[in-house]
């Protein structure tokens, strides 16, 4: 598959600095970029089509059957971008958008009509345009590398607009963790704050790597940004996957759209310390099975809602702030003790920092069992694996988005997986100083019910030095640097040497 030129893409975006409010941006660059896709894709059809000299090219089946949307004369590229030093290409992008949903029934009502908003510089959108049809080029392109594309604008924005604890955007690395724990080969997922809906991608990739049926799993989602949602019917419908996230979008707790579903997996990165999520219509709620949450922190809400939404024998993979596992709120203490208690805390896994772009905030991924009749948990703890990718931004090794991996090197995401399925299994399992710990149900209540798994893996020193070896490894260090410097020396009295000679 074709790489993605990341430097090109955020140019692309940096034509609208300062022309338009940075909250805009992503609707505006990834609404460009998926017409742009749409169009390229369909005259690429078109014109393999016209060779056969049959008319099969005016056959609108011929491109349904390839996941080719229909795009009409007034909505493609060369059409659209005629337009770009004029003062109506905001009002003719908005009218392609118009006679793509009228052409296509998956796309009714979730692209983004606001080019023409008076606010909008049209000279930059022109030169955007104008930047596109030089240097984005899709007409061999495949779902998923416009979905590489798509990604990295999701990123990117979300480093650049900085969104409330986690929200919006959970890194490739973290989705990847999820999905190889939960392993879903086929069956009803669903994520409740589904975002632009990065978990059903990863599933799918997940099901595709592992030579099983994409249509075996079945996609569920649920999202109250009316703007997020769109992107995420985006971009399930650009990657050609299916999926029911609602007619509209709505918010979980208040205005649950898949009463019904039970789901055998679920993956979600919930909004992190909502505090104004409680509803009078909340109270006495039936998904509340382990008791009241807090009605002003919604994070035991959202682990509640999700067990309710589980079949009998789902799994759910759900991040969370450090700080519920050790939540000593009376609501939270109690539903945490009653989750413990009725075995279905599967198991509690620390990351390390600066996985997130847009938060500082450390997470923890929780796996809930609903199958589970134990009352074990496993605590993994995650903390000191990854490498930094930049200089904020850190990727488990081995990740699909850990650009620097060679294949020499321990894959962490396959390590932490494989540790969960081997307790699960009870095979070849092990407890490791410093790593991984099965804790007893006695041995958390001694802890007073913290699911912090740094109280039970423990600290490995196994590799910490000894005094006399640390005080050996310094005189090596400044035995090393006074040599260096020696050499510098002897560099300097060249330099001035040739400078001499070359100026005397």
């Amino acid at each position: 598959m074709a790489k993605i030129d990341e430097k090109v893409l955020w140019g692309a975006a940096e034509k609208l600095r300062d022309k338009c409010d940075p909250a805009d941006y992503k609707n505006i660059v990834l609404g460009l970029v998926f017409l742009k896709y749409v169009s390229d894709k369909f005259l690429a059809k078109y014109n393999e089509l016209k060779k056969f000299g049959d008319g099969r090219e005016n056959d609108n089946d011929y491109y349904i059957a390839e996941h080719v949307f229909i795009v009409p004369d007034k909505a493609l590229w060369p059409y659209i971008a005629s337009f770009s030093k004029d003062a109506s290409l905001g009002q003719k992008i908005d009218e392609a958008f118009d006679e793509l949903e009228k052409h296509n029934d998956e796309l009714k009502g979730i692209l983004p009509k606001t080019y023409s908003k008076s606010e909008l510089d049209k000279v930059a959108l022109g030169e955007l345009v104008d930047f596109f049809t030089t240097n984005l080029k899709m007409e061999n392109a495949d779902g998923d590398f416009f979905g590489q594309i798509y990604e990295y604008y999701i990123g990117a924005f979300a480093t650049y607009i900085p969104q409330k604890g986690g929200e919006f955007f959970t890194p490739t690395s973290i989705v990847e963790m999820m999905v190889e724990i939960l392993e879903p080969y086929k069956g009803r997922v669903f994520d409740p704050c589904c975002g632009s809906g990065g978990m059903f991608v990863q599933c799918s990739k997940f099901v595709k790597e592992h030579r099983g049926n994409v249509d075996d799993i079945s996609i569920y989602g649920q999202e109250s940004n009316p703007g997020t949602w769109k992107m995420a019917k985006m971009n399930l419908a650009i990657r050609g996957l299916s999926g029911d996230l609602g007619e509209s979008n709505g918010d979980s707790f208040t205005n649950d759209l898949h009463k019904s579903l039970r789901a055998d997996f679920i993956l979600a990165n919930p909004p992190y310390n909502k505090d104004d999520y409680w509803k009078p219509s909340l109270e006495g709620d039936p998904r509340w099975v382990f008791g009241k949450p807090d009605v002003k922190n919604a994070n035991y809400a959202w682990l509640e809602l999700m067990y309710a939404k589980l079949a009998p024998k789902g799994k759910a993979a759900i991040l969370m702030p450090n700080g519920a596992t050790t939540s000593n709120t009376v609501d939270d203490k109690k539903v945490r003790k009653a989750m413990l208690e009725a075995g279905k805390v599967d198991a509690i896994i620390d990351l390390p920092d600066r996985l997130f772009s847009n938060t500082g905030i450390s997470v923890q991924c929780w796996i809930l069992n609903k199958a589970k009749l134990d009352t074990d948990v496993l605590f993994i703890n995650a903390t000191k694996m990854g490498r930094m990718k930049t200089r904020k931004i850190r990727v488990f090794v081995g990740a699909s988005d850990d650009d620097t991996y060679d294949g020499t090197q321990q894959n962490e995401i396959d390590l932490i997986a494989e540790t969960y399925h081997n307790y699960k299994r009870d095979e070849n399992y092990q407890d490791k100083l410093g790593f991984c710990k099965k804790a007893t149900f006695e041995e958390i209540k001694e802890k007073d019910y913290s699911l912090n798994p740094g109280r039970y893996v423990g600290v490995d020193d196994s590799n910490k030095l000894s005094p006399e070896e640390l005080n050996e490894q310094i005189k090596a260090t400044a035995k090393e640097l006074f040599n260096l410097i020696d050499e510098s020396k002897g560099l300097e009295d060249k330099v001035k040497e040739i400078l001499k000679k070359e100026f005397e």
